[in-house]
């Protein structure tokens, strides 16, 4: 007997998956970046509404014929602009399952599945990670509701060891608490703090050496008061602050210690690398996201709480249609209520590549990112970082000239990464946090800027 609704899913499915095949199967050998011809394409979107209704089919190749093109191939290995990482083949595929599940990651009772790889792959990330067994974490957009999260339990933990009940009062007429954090705060830190009410003047700001981090001697002094946000991988030099130095006093004084280790936390899955971030375990909170060197699908960040009651506190939703007998259940664990089920690809991310592959990844990365240094510095580029992670931050001597090579190599679509300011200069800034990155993109990428600049130097004459 027919099902047209099942044939319509099953036809969808099948046409969407061939789509897919073929956008993966040409992605390392498109543009980088899209060219004027498939920018100018996406106005073939730009429709009235639509009184009746299109053809599945027609939908999804309209899709492919016109999105598909002005797509940043951000899944190949030449992209080096935001500290992203591509999709793994398995965190590629359980996304594309995970949408034909649909399920809805509030509890058990709305999906068995979610529940459960969402507690198998939190065990795994503190394992991954070498964090406190006895944390909870919560699977949230990104490294900016990670903050959100972890900061708003830092403030209503403070306040009750100071006997204010927020719940109760409110902010109105809550004790001031003070914000200690370094001058190159992430925009993400920042946001998060002006989203749960904090003004300028409750933050302090601590100056930084020449590589991010902060000046401990520039610390003031801890009090009982304060939220401490340190750094796990500056988003420009990829240096960390000292918290060997710094979480002990912060701890000793009551306050709450949080850490930004977007990406720079990954440091701790690499034997490598881990020294880089020592001490960081001793935090009470951690941001970092799966999205960048676990190389998952966007979105996908985890909030990382060392005092799980503390969060549950702040996040717990109670509604009768939802009452449940196990307290730990994610939709009394972060802010969203209406979630998707992010967790399965972050366990399908670390099924396949395992912790050796996971280490592997970081420390290919950090090679490469070297190589791209070495070789920078031989055409002309001053390195303004210390080379110690993912991050390569160059400059040429000649500003205007610097400025023409970015432009040349963007419009070409061989690779792409971006510009940024650094200690106070503008300059370029590469990241190499794919799987899909090899030596022959470095190659090509080096290549690529050796040419442009020759290029450009040729018309000066």
């Amino acid at each position: 007997m027919k099902d047209p609704i099942r044939d319509a899913s099953l036809s969808a499915v099948k046409i969407a998956s061939e789509i897919a095949y073929d956008y993966v199967s040409e992605v390392r050998n498109q543009r980088v970046f899209p060219d004027a011809d498939a920018l100018s394409g996406l106005q073939n979107f730009d429709k009235p509404l639509p009184q009746q209704g299109t053809n599945c089919q027609q939908v999804l190749e309209q899709l492919h014929a016109y999105g598909s093109p002005a797509t940043v191939a951000t899944t190949g290995g030449r992209y080096f602009g935001l500290v992203v990482g591509g999709s793994t083949p398995a965190a590629m595929g359980a996304n594309i399952i995970s949408s034909a599940w649909d399920q809805i990651a509030l509890m058990e009772s709305s999906s068995p599945v979610a529940n459960e790889l969402e507690k198998i792959a939190g065990r795994w990330v503190l394992e991954l990670l070498n964090l406190s067994s006895e944390a909870f974490v919560s699977f949230v957009t990104g490294t900016t509701m990670a903050h959100v999260s972890a900061l708003s339990t830092a403030r209503n933990y403070l306040y009750q060891k100071q006997g204010y009940d927020m719940a109760e009062q409110g902010l109105h007429r809550a004790p001031e608490l003070k914000v200690v954090l370094s001058e190159e705060a992430h925009i993400s830190v920042l946001k998060a703090l002006r989203l749960l009410g904090f003004g300028r003047s409750q933050f302090i700001f601590v100056p930084c050496d020449r590589q991010g981090r902060i000046i401990e001697s520039a610390v003031p002094e801890f009090s009982d008061n304060m939220i401490l946000v340190l750094q796990a991988g500056n988003v420009n030099s990829g240096s960390s602050d000292n918290f060997n130095a710094l979480i002990p006093k912060a701890k000793k004084a009551g306050c709450w210690v949080h850490i930004d280790g977007a990406f720079g936390l990954w440091a701790r899955a690499s034997r490598e690398k881990s020294a880089l971030v020592e001490g960081v375990e001793a935090a009470d909170s951690w941001a970092v996201d799966a999205h960048k060197w676990l190389n998952t699908p966007y979105d996908c960040g985890m909030c990382i709480v060392r005092h799980k009651q503390a969060l549950r506190e702040v996040m717990t939703t109670s509604a009768a249609y939802v009452a449940t007998q196990d307290m730990w259940q994610a939709k009394d664990m972060l802010p969203e209520f209406s979630r998707r089920a992010r967790a399965v690809e972050v366990w399908a991310a670390i099924a396949e590549l395992g912790s050796q592959g996971i280490e592997d990844l970081v420390e290919r990365c950090c090679l490469y990112t070297q190589m791209l240094a070495e070789e920078l510095e031989s055409l002309g580029f001053n390195i303004l970082n210390d080379i110690v992670l993912n991050q390569v931050v160059a400059c040429l001597p000649d500003v205007t000239l610097q400025r023409a090579m970015l432009q040349k190599i963007q419009q070409s679509g061989e690779c792409w990464f971006g510009q940024t300011t650094w200690q106070g200069q503008e300059a370029i800034r590469l990241s190499v946090s794919s799987w899909a990155t090899t030596e022959e993109d470095i190659q090509r990428t080096l290549q690529a800027i050796a040419v442009a600049i020759d290029e450009l130097k040729q018309q000066a004459i």
